[in-house]
Order: C-alpha cells, then sequence, then structure tokens
C-alpha cells in the first residue's frame, strides 16, 4: 500500500488552435487538463485526480478523484467516442 503519495502523470495546457478560430464566439471556453494520482485520503486508498481549469482562472476548476472502477469507465467512455468520430479508440 501507498503512504501519502502524489504524482503528475500528464497535463495538457489549453492550445488556441484545439479549437476553430471563431471559438470565443462559438462560447467555447479555453480549459487545460491535468491528471494526477493520489493516495492522501482518509482511507488511504490510490485515487486517480482529473482536474479541468478554465484558462486563467486556476485554483477554480473542477476537480474529480476517481476510484479506479470510474477511472476505467471514463477510459472506456473516451475510446467509445474516439471509435464514434472514427478515429483510433486504442485497447
Amino acid at each position: 500500500m501507498m503512504v501519502g503519495m502524489r504524482r503528475s502523470i500528464d497535463d495538457y495546457p489549453f492550445d488556441p488552435a484545439d479549437y476553430p478560430a471563431d471559438f470565443e464566439d462559438a462560447e467555447l471556453t479555453p480549459i487545460s487538463w491535468a491528471v494526477a494520482i493520489a493516495d492522501d485520503y482518509d482511507d488511504a486508498e490510490p485515487r486517480v485526480v482529473l482536474t479541468v481549469e478554465e484558462v486563467g482562472r486556476a485554483g477554480a476548476g473542477l476537480v474529480a478523484h476517481l476510484s479506479p472502477v470510474i477511472a476505467r469507465r471514463l477510459r472506456v467512455a473516451l475510446r467509445d467516442a474516439l471509435r464514434e468520430i472514427g478515429e483510433d479508440g486504442g485497447p
């Protein structure tokens, strides 16, 4: 069992090239995301931590603390969404 562990896995800062040129007119919010793992909860169970923040509003974003079951469900949903738009969703 891990004790008091935190580790950053990946993060993605917003890039305006990710959105259409007129994304402000379409009311799309520029966001950045980060994925980490942590086990610093009372139950000491490791969780996947997903943070999504609006650019320019650091600290005001949403932070999801996902159990392994929910993290796998999100992974499957992302894979299926990629397949729906004709992209390789991976395994």
